[in-house]
């Protein structure tokens, strides 16, 4: 079942919990290569740093609380989560239009390739593979795959 219409507006300081819970939930769900120790750090970044220092475009459910966020650098996805009871409703596929409407073919974003959920997402919606690091860019042992949009009319 796909959403119609979810409305999408910019982050504030007000949504940092929730934005921070989708972000564990989400990882919870999806990177089940992650150590303990490197989950923990990874949240204290993302709670401590990014979210409080970078708006993000927040999806929420009908009664306001946010069920996705996806933060944009330029043509670059920085992030993209989404609460594991709302994946498969559309939210994933609406964020990638809303960027590909801003940008079109100069998207990109970088994926851990353990996570196949999220690259065959991306695959699916357009992507494809341009180059590999074999480590994160903070040196953990975790592929990551670079990816650019193919052409704008794959993301439909």
């Amino acid at each position: 079942m796909e959403m119609i219409q979810p409305e999408m507006r910019l982050s504030t300081e007000a949504d940092l919990e929730a934005l921070v819970g989708v972000w564990a939930r989400a990882v919870r769900a999806t990177h089940h290569f992650l150590t303990e120790n490197d989950f923990n750090e990874i949240h204290s970044i993302v709670s401590n740093q990014y979210l409080k220092e970078n708006s993000v475009w927040v999806v929420a459910d009908p009664v306001g609380n946010p069920v996705g966020f996806m933060g944009l650098t330029d043509s670059h996805i920085e992030t993209l989560f989404v609460h594991p009871d709302w994946t498969g409703k559309g939210i994933g596929k609406y964020f990638i239009r809303f960027a590909m409407k801003k940008f079109g073919d100069a998207l990109t974003v970088d994926v851990n390739e353990q996570n196949e959920q999220a690259v065959g997402f991306y695959t699916r919606m357009g992507f494809s593979c341009t180059g590999r690091d074999e480590l994160d860019p903070d040196g953990r042992p975790y592929p990551i795959l670079h990816l650019k949009m193919k052409t704008r009319n794959q993301a439909d």
